[in-house]
């Protein structure tokens, strides 16, 4: 599926798993199903790529994982369990995702243009140097603004169809909460602010953040779909603009952002295990 959070909330997805549950309970795919339908839309890709986001960690609290020597390596692969969080999503989605929604999407991305978006965004996923895959974004973009391209338009419409409701803006800033959070009470950190303090700074920092996610969102579109045509994205715009795959990716979406908040929780509580390493 689409890229994370360019590398990331309880409280969003609440609202969003409340409802399904009541409403799509009756309706909801069987496992089987439920992998088939990971594998052919690429999902399964993007939550193994989660596990990349861990780099972002130690910046977060300014701490150089190099000092920790393989303890960090370890302790990463050991929380951001890829096997753990393919079945946390199974077993989220197995409760939520309708077989109406499930259909829609697995037809689309059956597709041939559905499959090779697939290829592109799991490669894409898999880049580990992203602040490389970042910059040839935005050359990328930067060429289609010189040639007056209409490419640059569709490509916002598409980020605004994953994220119609700025779900990973609010994400990010209750994924960085909890991990600040979790971090503190752990004694890693000392933090100076409660999480009332902590949202207001959010708050205050929350144009600058939207504005960088927008243009990183971009630049990571660009990247990804640069092989493709201007008919194929135009496409793609479309399928997504959809009811019915809106509703598949809000719940993605949501799914993702909570095993990545999650995930960060539990790597914040565990950096109190490690130790420096030492020179041999």
């Amino acid at each position: 599926m689409r890229h994370l959070l360019h590398r990331i909330s309880l409280l969003l997805i609440l609202p969003v798993f409340a409802f399904a549950l009541t409403a799509q309970n009756a309706l909801s795919a069987s496992r089987d199903r439920i992998e088939a339908f990971l594998t052919t839309t690429g999902f399964d890709v993007a939550l193994e790529s989660i596990a990349l986001a861990s780099a972002s960690a130690p910046q977060m609290l300014g701490i150089d994982p190099e000092g920790f020597g393989s303890q960090w390596t370890r302790l990463t692969e050991e929380v951001f369990d890829t096997d753990d969080m393919h079945e946390t999503a199974v077993a989220i989605l197995e409760q939520t995702l309708s077989d109406e929604a499930l259909n829609h999407a697995v037809e689309f991305y059956a597709s041939d243009l559905g499959q090779r978006l697939v290829e592109a965004e799991n490669a894409s996923h898999l880049v580990e140097d992203d602040e490389a895959k970042q910059l040839e974004g935005q050359e990328i973009i930067s060429d289609l603004v010189k040639s007056g391209s209409s490419r640059i338009e569709s490509l916002k419409r598409m980020n605004s169809a994953i994220d119609a409701s700025e779900t990973s803006l609010r994400a990010l800033q209750e994924i960085q909460l909890r991990f600040l959070l979790a971090a503190s009470a752990a004694g890693v950190i000392d933090l100076q602010l409660d999480a009332d303090g902590l949202r207001q700074m959010m708050k205050l920092n929350e144009p600058e953040m939207r504005q960088s996610l927008q243009l990183s969102a971009l630049a990571n579109a660009a990247y990804t779909y640069q092989d493709f045509s201007d008919a194929d994205v135009d496409a793609y715009t479309k399928a997504l603009e959809q009811p019915l795959m809106q509703e598949v990716y809000e719940l993605l979406n949501a799914i993702q952002y909570e095993i990545m908040a999650m995930r960060f929780e539990e790597l914040a509580a565990r950096m109190a295990e490690l130790r420096p390493a030492q020179d041999i």
